[in-house]
């Protein structure tokens, strides 16, 4: 799975990371095919399957951070091994779940195991390289983990179509069970740092998180003059601007906001947000449109994505050397600005739908620009960070990502008028655009131009002194 460029440690280590990140993120996207089979089955319409998506990115996004804190008091491989087993049983309960609710609630517990794994798994790579075999390696972690987002929808076609939605879940169990077995192999002197971790603030962070996506998930069926809806907005706005409130008081914060003072740490998470907004918008809108619109198999629906998993993994392994040799500016710019283009094109979607004129060449652009995006992307963020700070480093900037695809999906109906019909699935391809030419113009302007280049700042806790 590693490159034979690295040492036999950091090839076991890469592998580990990998494994363990491949099912939180093939979770997060398996599930994106198989929304229509759920729902028909289950019932619900799509706000059943707004909340299957978001449950699960609710507690994933909101306990990262207190995973990343974990990651960082106690040992990478000590959570990433409970993280494992905890997404294992969740799984097995997704999979038997005999209405929506129990279905939700399962999501739920299999995202906040999820919340353990990719923090910990980042930080072993993080934390055991630096310089130009650092930004391999995540080119590497990267392009297997975003493979297993993009491969995500074939998988969970082909069972929805030739057995059933319910084994897109049980399908974990292999991955599981081959990594604690190589992590059983892994080797490293870890020693818990006696960081405290502060619960409060996950509670805060989650709960806050969680109301505010159930206003928006449900207000186009109450409307905002409920109390219903705009009570638990309020609430949950409050209880996030707390939580930020803490995390600038307290001694040990989940997110340290001293982290933000870091340049390409603080901008590189805002094209994420962008980036990963948009990403996750096409995702689930291309998965069910390509089914209830067009009238695709769920396999087919799931095949329309193959493309970019391929440019992804032949590809981002690649862009993150280039990176490490260039800088990641450029990669993070122009990589956006051609997704931009591959959304636009989905424009061509009519209802004479054809998959090879109209949603190929889409496919393929994007994945060309998501190719060159991603990895350049997390090195430049985690590249920013002091070793000792990597656990939460990661966590922050994948919260911020699952956030993105939060917020987008709890606001799905808004954003395609409230049904999922050729009309919407083409205003989802212009607001998949404008994100991603956000995120290529926040990457200009704010990511240094080379790594190299260093510019006097005050130091910030934990991160490196020159950060330009």
């Amino acid at each position: 799975m590693a490159s034979s460029r690295f040492a036999p440690l950091q090839r076991l280590v890469i592998s580990v990371a990998v494994v363990a990140s491949f099912v939180t993120f093939l979770d997060g996207t398996v599930v994106t095919v198989a929304l229509p089979a759920i729902s028909e089955e289950l019932g619900g319409g799509i706000t059943t399957q707004q909340w299957v998506v978001d449950a699960y990115l609710i507690t994933l996004s909101a306990l990262i951070l207190l995973a990343g804190s974990l990651s960082d008091a106690y040992g990478r491989v000590l959570v990433m091994r409970i993280g494992l087993i905890a997404f294992g049983v969740a799984s097995v309960a997704v999979a038997a779940a005999p209405d929506p609710l129990i279905l939700i609630i399962a999501r739920a517990a299999q995202g906040a195991a999820g919340a353990l794994l990719v923090p910990s798994s980042l930080a072993l790579i993080t934390a055991t390289m630096r310089a130009d075999v650092q930004s391999r390696a995540i080119g590497v972690w990267t392009a297997f983990t975003t493979a297993a987002q993009l491969v995500g929808p074939l998988l969970g076609g082909l069972f929805v179509d030739f057995l059933s939605w319910r084994f897109v879940f049980l399908i974990n169990v292999i991955p599981i069970a081959v990594t604690l077995v190589l992590l059983s192999r892994l080797k490293l002197s870890e020693r818990p740092s006696g960081v405290r971790v502060d619960w409060v603030s996950g509670a805060l962070c989650a709960l806050g998180l969680g109301a505010v996506v159930f206003a928006l998930i449900e207000q186009p069926n109450l409307g905002w003059a409920s109390p219903a809806i705009w009570l638990p907005g309020i609430v949950g706005a409050g209880m996030f601007a707390w939580f930020l409130v803490r995390q600038q008081r307290s001694a040990s914060p989940l997110m340290p906001l001293s982290l933000f003072r870091v340049r390409d740490f603080a901008w590189g998470n805002l094209a994420t947000l962008f980036v990963y907004a948009a990403l996750s918008l096409s995702g689930f809108v291309v998965g069910v449109y390509l089914q209830q619109g067009a009238g695709l198999t769920a396999t087919a629906a799931g095949l329309a994505s193959l493309p970019m998993t391929i440019l992804m993994i032949l590809l981002s392994s690649r862009a993150g050397s280039w990176a490490g040799r260039f800088g990641p500016r450029i990669f993070m710019t122009v990589g956006p600005l051609i997704m931009a283009v591959g959304a636009l094109m989905l424009l061509f979607v009519s209802e004479a739908f054809d998959y090879w004129w109209q949603v190929l060449p889409a496919m393929i652009v994007m994945g060309l620009g998501l190719s060159l995006t991603v990895a350049p992307l997390t090195s430049a963020i985690l590249g920013a960070i002091d070793e000792s700070r990597s656990g939460i480093a990661s966590a922050v900037n994948n919260a911020v990502s699952r956030v993105a695809g939060l917020l987008v999906v709890a606001m799905l109906s808004t954003i395609i008028g409230g049904t999922l019909d050729l009309g919407g699935f083409h205003n989802a391809a212009w607001v998949t655009a404008a994100l991603l030419i956000l995120g290529g113009v926040v990457s200009w302007i704010g990511i240094r131009r080379n790594p190299a280049e260093e510019v006097e700042a005050p130091a910030v806790d934990g991160a490196p002194s020159p950060i330009g």
